[in-house]
């Protein structure tokens, strides 16, 4: 399993985003999808990834005498385990928690800058719920809630799919 500090970097969050549930992409495509994100930080970062065992090599093929790999995302790898979670100080989180909202803000703004994007249309969706629930009920419905998410991955953009972006945050909210 990989370290908080490989993956909760905003280049690498992104990348493992692009990535996740997706066909195998070259560099190119990910710079396709990424494009601004320079090159020489683009193969740094899915190095990094590659090295560390978070990203695979599923392919490779010779363009005009290069070697162009696709990769895809190692799930098992791509996790912080929860001893290095446990390990980390209120500090380590903070600036997770922090990275992990700038990529969220990154990935709207980018949305909201495409031509034609329509949140009511496009099916864009920010909530928030206070719940009241035992620590056993609440890590019930987190189950649940990544069992109906888990359960839907895997499907391609063919026949009016449209890829989306899940995010959950949970917080306990005490006086």
């Amino acid at each position: 399993m990989a370290t908080a500090d490989l993956l909760l970097h905003p280049v690498r969050m992104r990348i493992l985003q692009a990535l996740f549930d997706a066909d195998p992409l070259t560099t190119n495509q990910l710079r396709d999808r990424l494009p601004d994100i320079a090159p020489a930080t683009m193969y740094r970062h899915i190095a990094l990834l590659a090295d560390a065992g978070v990203l695979e090599v599923v392919g490779e093929t010779r363009v005009r005498g290069i070697v162009v790999r696709s990769y895809r995302v190692r799930g098992e790898q791509a996790v912080i385990d929860p001893a290095a979670r446990a390990a980390m100080t209120r500090e380590d989180h903070q600036r997770a928690f922090t990275t992990f909202v700038v990529s969220l803000l990154a990935d709207f703004e980018r949305y909201l800058g495409r031509e034609g994007a329509d949140p009511l249309s496009d099916g864009v969706v920010y909530r928030q719920a206070a719940v009241c629930l035992t620590d056993d009920e609440f890590m019930e419905m987190i189950g649940e809630i990544e069992r109906a998410v888990v359960t839907r991955t895997g499907d391609d953009e063919a026949n009016g799919r449209t890829r989306r972006v899940v995010s959950l945050v949970a917080l306990p909210d005490r006086a």
